[in-house]
């Protein structure tokens, strides 16, 4: 496990586009979430510590935002071959342990991962109406044996800010955790390996 902390996308960057699988291989479009208000896309997967740590909070924050209208992606994009734990059968039973009310999608060729600069599981990606990135930082300040509470307050100010039509404070601390696995020779050059 190597600590890894967010790349911190620039922010205005228009949300990259993909198609890709949930593990019951139906796809699902970024452009199914154009008429969303605020999109959170998130890079994450089932084994790393920091994911876990924060999985509870998580399936909450969904929930507690299910009837607004923002709208929330996972995606996996770490090795399978060499980290089973995070395959597309496990991740069914991922969304069903955790409860997760949001699509958890599988990046199989790590593009999408790429294309937004993902470092870390997990890595926080909040985007506008307009599909303009407006935060990419931390979920909350609480880490795996940290004794800090999972509040998601950071995350959660971001939301509550975009939905309201303002623009989160570009004070931002990047998130941190495992870096995604990537596959061998499929690195990409901004890989803090």
């Amino acid at each position: 496990m190597a600590k890894t902390p967010s790349t911190m996308l620039a922010l205005g960057t228009k949300a990259p586009d993909f198609s890709l699988p949930n593990p019951q291989g139906t796809l699902v479009h970024l452009a199914d979430f154009r008429s969303a208000k605020a999109l959170l896309v998130i890079f994450m997967c089932n084994h790393c510590p920091y994911v876990k740590h924060i999985a509870p909070a998580l399936s909450q924050l969904a929930k507690d935002y299910q009837d607004t209208e923002l709208a929330i992606i996972a995606i996996n994009s770490n090795d399978v071959a060499n980290y089973p734990e995070d395959h597309p059968d496990k991740m069914a039973q991922e969304i069903i342990d955790r409860d997760y009310i949001f699509p958890y999608l599988y990046d199989e060729d790590q593009s999408v991962a790429k294309a937004y600069q993902a470092a870390c599981t997990p890595d926080f990606f909040l985007f506008d109406a307009e599909q303009n990135l407006v935060y990419r930082g931390q979920f909350d300040d609480s880490r795996p044996q940290n004794n800090q509470a999972v509040t998601g307050k950071d995350l959660r100010q971001a939301i509550e800010q975009t939905l309201a039509g303002q623009k989160p404070s570009s004070e931002q601390i990047p998130s941190l955790g495992c870096n995604i696995k990537w596959k061998s020779g499929n690195e990409p050059t901004y890989s803090r390996l």
